[in-house]
Order: structure tokens, then sequence, then C-alpha cells
């Protein structure tokens, strides 16, 4: 059983022990300062040693109360959160969800309204960014990794897995040369997506032209080397829809525009990509509300989006 001293007496020191005076401790508690000394007076019976020293001034913390004060303040401050927490039933059912720039722009978000009609109740935080966020530090509630394989460490299940495909616009392709083979793709610029050299599943069109060498004994691996080289994905396609070269990208990134016909593809063959892994701490604490967003996230069919 726990034997704690009152809180009032606890809360009385933290305030003169952070102001260092009795007064100012008094005005944030809304009391005297005869009663912010009693109160510390109790505290120091209770513990057997005296917190502060009183002369000569100004008001100093002794050692007991040096090693004190830091423990109540964090103790305190731990209070104060966990019941602003409980008190706001908005925090409490908001779930801060974490993945790439590219799929939070092109996947993600233009489905949120369906995700709003089905869960209103429950307020979405995302964190759209390349780097890796650290869920078991809290930092966020759920994750979709871009992975090649299951992140290690957490509960995953595949959402997707996606292929790259040499698409283009056919703005670009009007009155321009026919593409009838990989050899073919000479005739327009490319536009590359940046990736890192240490990745070996990089898709790259490095990569790409290596395998259409198999089809086509006339491509070159060089027939890349000139075009539009941009460090965010989304740049990239952005690019190709604009029709400013050929792109190799993600049918998971650029399917609505593979359905609207703003973007068609090139040639029937395509390198593998990753997998979109839904991702978060094993017995997370909001597990209801994970679950809400896996079974949601799930059911979301490919065509389904308000992209406009």
């Amino acid at each position: 059983m726990r034997r704690l001293p009152p809180l009032t007496a606890l809360r009385a020191f933290e305030a003169a022990a952070r102001h260092l005076s009795f007064k100012a401790a008094a005005d944030e508690v809304s009391v005297t300062p005869s009663a912010i000394s009693h109160e510390v007076r109790l505290l120091e019976d209770i513990l057997g040693c005296s917190l502060f020293r009183r002369r000569p001034r100004p008001l100093t913390l002794t050692e007991a109360g040096a090693r004190l004060f830091p423990v109540i303040r964090g103790g305190l401050d731990a209070f104060a959160a966990a019941a602003a927490q409980v008190r706001d039933g908005a925090a409490q059912q908001r779930l801060r969800v974490t993945t790439t720039n590219a799929f939070a722009g092109r996947w993600l978000v233009p489905r949120l309204p369906l995700w709003r009609e089905a869960h209103p109740e429950i307020a979405l935080e995302v964190i759209g960014t390349d780097t890796v966020i650290d869920l078991a530090a809290g930092n966020a509630d759920v994750a979709i990794r871009y992975a090649f394989a299951p992140p290690p460490g957490l509960a995953t299940s595949e959402l997707l897995r996606d292929r790259f495909w040499p698409v283009a616009s056919p703005k670009l392709l009007s009155g321009g040369k026919a593409i009838r083979r990989p050899s073919d793709l000479a005739g327009y610029p490319f536009v590359h997506a940046w990736w890192p050299e240490t990745n070996p599943h990089a898709p790259t069109w490095q990569r790409w032209l290596s395998m259409a060498q198999q089809i086509d004994a006339r491509v070159l691996l060089d027939m890349s080397a000139s075009g539009l080289t941009f460090s965010e994905e989304l740049h990239a396609i952005d690019a190709v829809i604009a029709g400013q070269g050929i792109g190799l990208f993600s049918d998971v990134l650029v399917a609505h525009e593979l359905a609207t016909g703003e973007l068609v593809r090139l040639i029937d063959l395509a390198l593998p990509g990753f997998g979109f892994y839904f991702a978060h701490t094993p017995d997370h604490p909001r597990q209801t509300i994970i679950d809400a967003f896996a079974e949601w996230i799930g059911s979301v069919g490919p065509d389904q989006s308000f992209r406009g």
C-alpha cells in the first residue's frame, strides 16, 4: 500500500520550489503565503527533514529539497497531462498515422473523405515524411511503411504491393515516334526519381533497361542518361503528367492517372516493387482505434478516391 503525503502539501512544495518564493507560490495556487508555509511544514514533518533554508534570504532548497523537487514536478506534470487527456475526449480519439510523402499525397489523402464518413468520431493526423518515425517512442500510432519486406519488431500486415511501369502522358506521345518495343523509348526524354544507390531493389531506369535488353537487343543502357532527375518522387510524377518525359512509376501511386488515361503504359514490362505495410507496436494501448483504421484501410478499393 502506498503511503503518500497529502497532494496539497506536494503541490505547495513544488510551487514554492519552482518560484523560490512562498508569496509567488501562493499567488499561483490562489491561497495565502501562510497556507503555503503551513503545507510545506506539514510535508517536512512527514519526511523528517527540512526542504528549504529560510534564513538568510532569499529562499533556497536544502539538499533534500533539491532531490525531491524534480521528482514532484515530474509527477505533477504527468498528472496534469493525463487529466487533460481524460478531460478532452477528442484527444483520446485522435490517431497519428505516418507514411511516405508519396503515399500520403497520392493514395491516402484522396481517400480521407471515406474515412471521415466511416469514423467521424476519430480525428486523423497524417505525418507525411520519408524519414522512418520511431513508433516505439510514441511519435506516431500507426505507420504505413514502404519496404521490400515487413519491418521487424512491429505488428504488420501487407496492404498493397506495387510494380513499376514505364508510363507517359498522351500529350507527349502525340505526333512522336511510335513505341512498339523498349528500344523505341530512346526517342523520348527520360524522367528519373532519385533512389539511394545502396538500395539493391531500387526501381531505376538502369535496372529496367537491363531487364529490357533480354527481349530487345537494341536497348542501350545509356538511353536514359539524359533527361530530368528529381529528388522528390512526387515532382517526377508531376513532370511526366505534364508531358515533360517518360517515367518509371509505381502502379499504386499513379493508379488514378492510369485509370483516367492521363498516363498510359508504354511497354508491357514491369520491375517488381515494394510492399505497403500497415505497422504498429504490439499491444498498443490504443488498439481499438488502430483496429478500426486497419479495417477501413484494408477495405478501401484501388478505384475508390475523391481525387478531382
